[in-house]
């Protein structure tokens, strides 16, 4: 990584992750200037590994990242860190602000500044993030296979999740929590299932040699766990985007916020495109990789065409001279 930051570039991608370093490789093996603006707070930092990943299963993630940044400057782009705080839309171009004060001016825009998971205020969930309180199992499922899980009813998805999680242990607890109890249909998939369901608010997780041991309720009872799923409200980084009124909308899951964008990565907003979690929130490593390729692809060409109409209006009116 390099602190050089340029005036101007071709593109100014925000968010160094799996996103972000994929439309920017994109981009500079399309001889682009391109710049990676990076928070360094990768939504997957306290895990283990990158799971699912074709030809990397088990990377870690700092290392994954860091062997795609080599590759984007490898190329001729720049990975540089910082946290863009604003940007404003100045004629054709954009103005991007760090939070220490620099700005550079770019062409088009690659968000990439992923989500946050955002986890009630129970004793216990936050310090196991991402060890033994997970929220995936295609990301984790494997690693707790046959070992004893709860999944905690939060939001629309907590029943689906429980549903889920069966496929990897016959040991698998639904703590109903605050949410609305399992409706007739869903009472009797859990039971078809052979998952428990447990009445009553989740007070604590009960830690033990650093590790969880069960799931304790507001009534005092103490129901042994090892693993505890718990789904997210996942919300996108996205305050930086007021200023060019890219606001971000509620998911239709009902699972949290994201922005829109179409399958290429295209906004609402001329010149801004989108991909990783901050438009996917359900998004993988490898989805995120690929829809910042996708993303990257067709930023050059939108330039391709801007430049080609700028060179036959120069060319015609040379002709015409």
């Amino acid at each position: 990584m390099t602190d050089q930051l340029n005036s101007s570039y071709d593109v100014v991608v925000v968010g160094g992750g799996a996103a972000g370093l994929n439309g920017a490789l994109m981009l500079a093996r399309a001889r682009r200037s391109v710049v990676v603006i990076d928070a360094g707070s990768p939504r997957n930092a306290p895990a283990d590994g990158v799971h699912g990943l074709f030809a990397r299963e088990g990377v870690p993630p700092a290392e994954l990242l860091a062997r795609g940044r080599e590759e984007v400057c490898g190329y001729g782009g720049q990975v540089i860190p910082g946290e863009v705080t604003g940007i404003v839309r100045d004629g054709e171009e954009f103005v991007v602000t760090l939070a220490d004060g620099q700005s550079v001016r770019a062409r088009r825009l690659l968000v990439t500044s992923g989500l946050v998971d955002e986890l009630p205020d129970i004793p216990g969930l936050r310090e196991r993030w991402g060890h033994d309180v997970i929220h995936c199992p295609y990301c984790h499922g494997w690693e707790v296979r046959d070992r004893p899980i709860g999944v905690l009813g939060l939001g629309p998805m907590g029943i689906h999740l429980a549903l889920l999680f069966r496929q990897w242990s016959d040991d698998v607890v639904y703590f109903a929590h605050t949410n609305t109890p399992p409706t007739e249909e869903e009472s009797e998939q859990l039971a078809a299932r052979g998952i428990r369901v447990v009445t009553g608010e989740v007070a604590a997780v009960q830690i033990a040699a650093d590790r969880i041991s069960g799931v304790r309720l507001a009534d005092g009872i103490i129901v042994p766990r090892e693993v505890l799923a718990a789904p997210t409200r996942m919300v996108a980084r996205t305050a930086f985007l007021a200023d060019l009124g890219l606001t971000p909308s509620s998911h239709p899951s009902g699972a949290g916020e994201y922005i829109p964008a179409d399958p290429t990565g295209r906004t609402e907003i001329p010149g801004v495109w989108a991909a990783g979690n901050v438009t996917d929130i359900s998004a993988q490593v490898g989805n995120s990789a690929a829809a910042g390729a996708m993303a990257g692809a067709h930023i050059n060409a939108d330039l391709v065409t801007e430049e080609t109409r700028l060179a036959v209006e120069a060319h015609r009116a040379l002709a015409t001279a």
